[in-house]
């Protein structure tokens, strides 16, 4: 092996070459997970957080409280099922 200084490598040369070394198979490490995860994800839409309710269970506690009347809780869940556009309102 050649060496630009002439001499054999120091401890810092080690030190560099070991450090370097460690970073590169990090860094390939961290991008196989980064490949698995973006690849093992289902289809579909994601789900609501822990928590928190979901919007069609924030609309039928609002229509089991009264705030809603039966028309408008079947127009709104229709909706957030995408059944019909948000300003496609009342049917003929």
């Amino acid at each position: 092996m050649t060496y630009w200084n002439g001499h054999g490598m120091t401890g810092w040369g080690w030190f560099a070459m070991s450090l370097g070394a460690i970073l590169v198979w990090a860094l390939l490490i961290i991008a196989g997970v980064l490949v698995v995860r973006a690849l093992g994800r289902a289809p579909g839409p994601p789900r609501p957080p822990v928590g928190r309710p979901a919007a069609e269970q924030v609309l039928a506690e609002r229509f089991a409280r009264g705030e809603i009347d039966e028309d408008e809780y079947r127009r709104r869940l229709a909706v957030l099922r995408g059944d019909l556009p948000p300003s496609g309102g009342h049917s003929p």
